[in-house]
């Protein structure tokens, strides 16, 4: 069983063709979505069920987000209010805002 905290981190997988970042704790599904425009990565959608919340999941998918971005040379259009508000907490990402 995988308890994830925000001290633990939990197993993230990139699905590149659904544009989609998940991971699975406690048997509960939680995602980052994603679109393509030209170089850039738009969040759009992050969700992680109540079941697993305050445990640091959606941090952890959307710090994979911009891992990603930062290794693909793209730039982060934060669309969704989650991953807008994790940027503005975390600026050592500022640079991949675009």
């Amino acid at each position: 069983m995988n308890n994830a905290t925000r001290d633990t981190p939990t197993e993230v997988r990139h699905d590149a063709a659904a544009r989609r970042f998940a991971t699975t704790v406690d048997g509960v599904d939680a995602f980052v979505d994603y679109e393509r425009r030209g170089d850039a990565m738009v969040i759009t959608h992050t969700r992680v069920p109540e079941a697993i919340g305050g445990r640091g999941v959606a941090g952890q998918l959307v710090r994979a987000a911009f891992d990603e971005a930062r290794a693909q040379g793209w730039t982060v259009q934060p669309a969704c209010s989650y991953a807008a508000a994790w940027a503005e907490r975390h600026p050592e990402v500022s640079d991949l805002l675009g």
